[in-house]
């Protein structure tokens, strides 16, 4: 796939039709797309968890500071007792997808270990589980009018509150959801 075309470090953002109640109102930070497929992770979505949860679950003993309140995003329906760290900067960590140069997706056990002591990425939030699609099904499912897709922005995946994310990802491409029909029309 030509880098053009490829949607990697681009927002997957639910047309207000999708009813899917994995992704309905979601914003998905597409982590990396080939010809085989895509994965991606909800920036959109909380759990009931909190990151101390999560270190205590892997026996992780946080310092005082360790963001142990900082509340765990559902990152998507496939693999969901699995954890995802979107962060940046990239760092030295054992597991790193880099999704630009900026910033990456974790899968070890190291940079939770550095999270919980202090010492881990500037930013960063933790998801459990990922979106996945096959070879061509992202591609057809935005044909479908099923999804916006446009170019991420960095301040909405770390800074920006959750519930602000959907709207506001969809106005980086000039975009009022709620001006939307949920019909899809045909020529």
């Amino acid at each position: 796939m030509k880098g053009s075309d490829s949607l990697t470090n681009h927002f997957l953002i639910a047309m207000p039709s999708l009813a899917d109640v994995n992704f309905a109102r979601s914003v998905t930070l597409i982590c990396e797309h080939s010809e085989e497929g895509s994965m991606g992770i909800v920036i959109n979505r909380l759990t009931d968890l909190h990151l101390g949860d999560i270190f205590d679950q892997l026996g992780i003993a946080p310092d005082k500071a360790s963001h142990a309140d900082n509340a765990v995003f559902l990152g998507g329906p496939v693999q969901n007792n699995r954890g995802f760290v979107l962060h940046e900067p990239l760092g030295e960590w054992e597991s790193t997808l880099s999704v630009t140069d900026r910033f990456g997706v974790s899968t070890s056990r190291d940079i939770l270990e550095a999270i919980a002591e202090n010492r881990g990425p500037e930013k960063f939030i933790v998801a459990l589980g990922y979106a996945g699609w096959g070879a061509g099904q992202l591609e057809r499912e935005i044909t479908e009018n099923s999804w916006l897709s446009g170019p991420a922005g960095r301040d909405i995946i770390f800074d920006l509150p959750v519930e602000q994310r959907w709207r506001a990802a969809a106005g980086l491409v000039g975009v009022d959801l709620t001006m939307l029909s949920g019909e899809a029309g045909h020529a």
